[in-house]
């Protein structure tokens, strides 16, 4: 599929100038009418379509190359639109929203048939978020509907946080996007079913299961986030997400880090190392070093994309815990790595 152009609109997060609310005028437009446009979130790049219409919702699909048993997220403007996406919300939930809405929190509820089938694939239940990005709300605003947004890139990819990254995987595949400079936290959101008690958790993201437990208590994580599901009941549960072309090995210990590097090397690979130090890897071709886990997390998936722009053939990450944030992480890596260590 492909389109005759990729329009963009060039917007700045801490204006309202009159220009951009009409260029976001034009873009909830053409989200209404049926188009795809890509706008930024505090997460990653989300690439936009009318939830309530399954014809929209499908060129999502085909513009991603992306499985149709891969559920959508529904983004939403304020709580006034939830009312109209699902059935009931428990007290659990309230909760959750007082404290993470707008943020990096994705419920799951049970849904109204008003939702596209193509959005939910053919489940239940949905999941939904108000993105605090100042850009995506006033968007969302302006489109006057729910809007279903997975990552804006091709299926399997690492996740785009910048306009850029979007383009070089669907220019001229969507219709649009609204460049909004680079996403804060860097990792998708946080998927919580609230359908469930204690509620499950699908995708760990920026908000952390201890905040979580923090404000209602003890969750259960899913066990299909550590083996693979028939019927994936979030985004980022079943497939294979986040590679780059470079194969992704993880590395456990850090005195792992500059032997695994020298063996590859010899074996004539061009060697790239993503870590949290920089004196253990010194033999490595390429080296991008990150202070601590937040700036890992912004970091990962540009990281990922850069390393291929440099014709790396071996990328080696130094593994983190998985608590707080690291778990987020370490999901997005295990998946980018296809389990290797």
């Amino acid at each position: 599929m492909s389109y005759k152009q990729t329009k963009t609109w060039v917007v700045d997060s801490g204006e309202e100038s009159e220009e951009q609310i009409l260029d976001l005028q034009e873009a909830g437009m053409w989200i209404r009418d049926g188009k795809l446009v890509a706008f930024p979130t505090e997460t990653v790049y989300g690439l936009g379509a009318n939830a309530f219409s399954e014809e929209a919702v499908q060129r999502i699909f085909e513009a991603k190359g992306r499985p149709s048993d891969n559920p959508l997220i529904v983004h939403i403007s304020d709580e006034e639109q939830l009312d109209g996406l699902v059935t009931e919300v428990s007290n659990k939930a309230k909760a959750l929203m007082e404290a993470f809405w707008p943020g990096a929190l994705t419920l799951i509820f049970n849904a109204k048939p008003v939702v596209a089938k193509n959005v939910t694939a053919g489940l239940n239940t949905v999941g939904v978020r108000i993105p605090s990005h100042p850009v995506a709300r006033q968007l969302l605003r302006e489109g006057q509907l729910p809007v279903a947004a997975p990552s804006a890139n091709r299926s399997g990819r690492p996740s785009p946080t910048t306009a850029a990254h979007v383009l070089l995987d669907l220019d001229g595949r969507i219709d649009g996007i609204v460049d909004g400079g680079e996403t804060g936290i860097g990792l998708e959101s946080t998927v919580l079913s609230v359908v469930h008690d204690p509620p499950i958790l699908y995708r760990p993201g920026g908000v952390t299961v201890e905040q979580i437990e923090a404000i209602i208590g003890a969750i259960k994580v899913d066990p299909s986030l550590q083996q693979s599901v028939a019927q994936p009941l979030s985004p980022g549960m079943k497939y294979a997400h986040y590679a780059p072309k470079a194969t992704v090995v993880l590395v456990e210990h850090r005195e792992e880090l500059e032997r695994a590097v020298v063996e590859a090397k010899n074996h004539g690979k061009k060697v790239g190392v993503f870590a949290t130090v920089s004196k253990s890897v010194s033999y490595a071709d390429e080296v991008i070093v990150a202070n601590g886990l937040e700036e890992v997390a912004h970091m990962l998936y540009g990281t990922l994309r850069e390393f291929d722009k440099r014709n790396v053939s071996t990328v080696f990450i130094e593994s983190v815990p998985k608590e707080g944030l690291g778990l987020a992480i370490m999901n997005r890596l295990e998946k980018a790595a296809g389990s290797k260590k």
